[in-house]
């Protein structure tokens, strides 16, 4: 029988640009035991098993299997079974083919293809085509590949996605007998009433950090929990909690009695010759608690104090950004108008292409922001925004304007020198109206 192996995430951190998708991640996942991997969408979940299986490499810290990474193991397929997508098969192959194919790379006796299909359930269709299997059934074949090399270690992504009640079920049934066999057993889900009937313990991330780690038992505090009971007798109830001490509420469902166990209440009752009809401990549900722990409403010191920070969506500036891109965007910053003038390029007599004009706008306005570019041979640094809007009626200066949409539309107000402006042509002897009109096509086009 294959030993389970302890599995320890030691500061794991990925990071895609600016963004942390697992950040600072520590955990110990014990054999002998079904731990579940909660969090909601985007929490990290599958970048973290990515990451303890060797197809992503972490930014830092570390992911081992029994104390090795996933690429130093002798064999892995014999060491670690793991099932992260029900999609990766080939569709024109057989499922025993499919099998054959991982047997053969592993050198595993093919013997355990039909073992591991009978496990599944798979067997009176080995020889049918994945192409037309159900999403359940592929979930079995997933779990079926997992298996072939019989491994001490199983990483299964949402394992239950896919399947019907009586397959959720055997798929229950399935992960607590091999546990039970002391294999290390690590499965992500996000139905939560069916984890809290599998699972022993819970790993529950939020943006990529951890905010608990442990039994279900340690989800809530004993003080959050409470023993309802009732009888159909309440008068001798009642009389009987009074002469024990035990305080309680009446409601309409009955007794409620903190600090009490269940098991205490119904000793006493039983001993009193009291009937129940009811005996129940009622507390917060996995769900209300889960929300809390990802939302930080709660925090639970298994998770070291941290407090969950916002992601700075921020990215960093790339280095082989065009430098256009960087001039432009200093110039539409509407509340800098220093440096909007320290970067803009001096203006020539003839207007510059669009596509030098084209810019990202990381944090576009609802309004047009009109900018008007400083006149040639005038010192950059000491042109302010205001008096330069002024003299759009005064000098003959080209500007544009940037929408909301990132679109910069151009705004001839008139090139031609002062000195030309009676006789109403341009310097390249064009009238204004069709140098205008050529314009207005270059933008166009």
């Amino acid at each position: 029988m294959p030993d389970g192996q302890v599995l320890e995430l030691a500061g794991l951190t990925k990071r895609f640009g600016a963004v942390s998708a697992v950040d600072d991640l520590s955990a110990r996942i014990e054999p002998g035991q079904v731990t579940g991997f909660l969090g909601p969408n985007g929490a990290g979940k599958t970048t973290s098993l990515r990451m303890l299986l060797g197809l992503v490499r972490p930014s830092s810290g570390t992911a081992t299997i029994g104390g090795k990474a996933f690429a130093d193991l002798a064999s892995p397929l014999q060491t670690v079974g793991a099932a992260l997508e029900a999609s990766s098969f080939h569709p024109g192959r057989s499922a025993a083919n499919h099998l054959k194919v991982y047997a053969r790379a592993a050198n595993l006796p093919t013997a355990r293809i039909d073992h591991v299909l009978g496990l599944v359930g798979l067997a009176d269709v080995a020889g049918r085509r994945v192409g037309g299997f159900s999403l359940g059934m592929r979930q079995r074949l997933g779990l079926a590949t997992a298996l072939l090399g019989d491994p001490g270690v199983l990483v299964l992504d949402e394992p239950s996605n896919g399947l019907d009640p009586e397959g959720i079920r055997w798929m229950r049934s399935l992960l607590r007998h091999l546990a039970e066999e002391g294999r290390t057993v690590l499965i992500s889900s996000h139905l939560l009433a069916e984890v809290q009937q599998t699972v022993d313990a819970l790993l529950i991330i939020s943006r990529g950090r951890l905010v608990f780690q442990g039994g279900i038992e340690d989800l809530a505090d004993p003080d959050e929990y409470a023993t309802v009971v009732d009888s159909p007798d309440r008068a001798a109830l009642s009389r009987l909690l009074d002469e024990r001490g035990i305080e309680y509420q009446l409601l309409r469902n009955g007794f409620t009695i903190r600090h009490h166990e269940p098991v205490e209440v119904g000793a006493l009752a039983a001993g009193a010759g009291i009937a129940l009809s009811n005996l129940q401990s009622k507390g917060a549900s996995l769900e209300d608690i889960f929300l809390e722990l990802v939302s930080g409403v709660r925090v639970h010191a298994s998770a070291g104090g941290t407090t969950l920070q916002t992601t700075d969506a921020t990215a960093p500036a790339s280095e082989d950004a065009p430098a256009a891109n960087e001039v432009a965007a200093a110039v539409v910053a509407a509340d800098a108008p220093a440096a909007a003038a320290e970067h803009a390029p001096p203006v020539e007599d003839a207007p510059p292409s669009v596509e030098d004009r084209v810019a990202d706008e990381p944090r576009p306005s609802t309004a047009l922001v009109a900018v008007i570019a400083p006149a040639a041979g005038a010192p950059a640094a000491s042109a302010p925004a205001a008096p330069a809007r002024a003299e759009v009626a005064d000098g003959p200066r080209p500007s544009y304007a940037v929408a909301s949409t990132g679109v910069i539309d151009i705004v001839p107000v008139g090139s031609a020198p002062a000195a030309d402006a009676s006789d109403g042509a341009t310097p390249d002897g064009a009238a204004p109206d069709d140098h205008r009109t050529r314009r207005e096509q270059e933008v166009s086009r």
